[in-house]
């Protein structure tokens, strides 16, 4: 039984996140992520209390993968200097923005949707893990012998915050080299 019940859950998360990084969290209803997943009302509010800790579970499962992503992207740049490491960072980036469904930083997006709820749960799962990624960067600059490990984390945080921001704007995708070149000149002095 408690397979089915997880097998069930994890359904919802996965039905949850693809309709919300769609569609927007303010634009679906519980009635068609149950649809979505297979299930009845009755059992998603079964698994969550509302569609805000619904929310909140699904980017916390989200966090998870993502920081799983991003460590397996980056094993093979071990052996990089940190120009290269920059340049690989936003060129990954620029490349992900050329995927057909891509529409930028899917946390980023739901806090801004929820920007008058301060106290809705999924803006701190999302806190968590854009402080996961920054101290994520921090040991990635220490490891590659950065003078300012945090506030370059900070900085490169900032500029690929923008960089998607500025993509999903005007459709440029040069931003990236731009954010890349200003990664280095600030980080770097070249």
């Amino acid at each position: 039984m408690r397979g089915t019940a997880e097998a069930t859950r994890q359904r919802l998360l996965e039905a949850a996140y693809d309709l919300f990084y769609a569609e927007g969290f303010g634009r679906v209803g519980i009635d068609r992520v149950a649809e979505a997943a297979g299930v009845t009302k009755r059992t998603l509010y079964y698994h969550f209390d509302s569609k805000d800790t619904l929310l909140a579970a699904v980017l916390d499962h989200q966090h998870a993968l993502a920081l799983s992503r991003i460590a397996e992207w980056a094993e093979p740049l071990a052996a990089a200097d940190l120009g290269q490491f920059l340049d690989a960072l936003f060129a990954a980036l620029e490349r992900w923005s050329r995927e057909r469904r891509w529409t930028g930083a899917g946390m980023t997006r739901l806090v801004m949707e929820l920007a008058d709820l301060p106290g809705h749960p999924a803006r701190a799962v999302a806190a968590r893990h854009k402080a996961a990624i920054e101290d994520w960067l921090t040991t990635a600059f220490e490891r590659h012998g950065a003078a300012a490990p945090r506030a370059g984390a900070r900085t490169v945080m900032l500029l690929l915050e923008g960089t998607q921001a500025m993509m999903l704007i005007s459709g440029d995708r040069s931003y990236a080299a731009t954010a890349a070149a200003a990664a280095r000149r600030m980080i770097l002095g070249t």
